[in-house]
């Protein structure tokens, strides 16, 4: 099985994490996962419309800055957002971001809204 690498609450470097939040198609999964926490998605769901790689390359810049976490469920990989550490590393960030993406342009194809 092969392990994810994510920081730990401490290494969560705030380039790293607004580098991940820079491209609207993780806006608007980051915005998704935020909005339904206790949902389960699976990672195939919240892009379903674009490439398999192009999904991957998107979950791991999101999981390498620390912005979400995989969790193993099954054969699924179910993304979920790391609020409590984004909140506590740095406070108020992720609200602000998202009350952005929530003013921004309607959502992209393929991300759940």
């Amino acid at each position: 099985m092969t392990v994810l690498s994510q920081p730990s609450r401490e290494q969560l470097d705030l380039s790293r994490v607004l580098e991940a939040l820079s491209n609207p198609i993780r806006q608007r999964v980051v915005a998704t996962l935020a909005a339904n926490p206790d949902h389960a998605y699976n990672c195939g769901e919240l892009l379903a419309d674009l490439p398999k790689s192009t999904a991957t390359h998107h979950w791991r810049i999101l999981r390498e800055g620390g912005v979400i976490g995989v969790r193993l469920d099954g054969r699924n990989r179910r993304p979920c957002l790391r609020r409590d550490d984004l909140d506590a590393r740095f406070p108020g960030l992720l609200d602000a971001i998202l009350g952005a993406v929530a003013t921004s342009a309607p959502s992209h194809a393929g991300v759940i809204a």
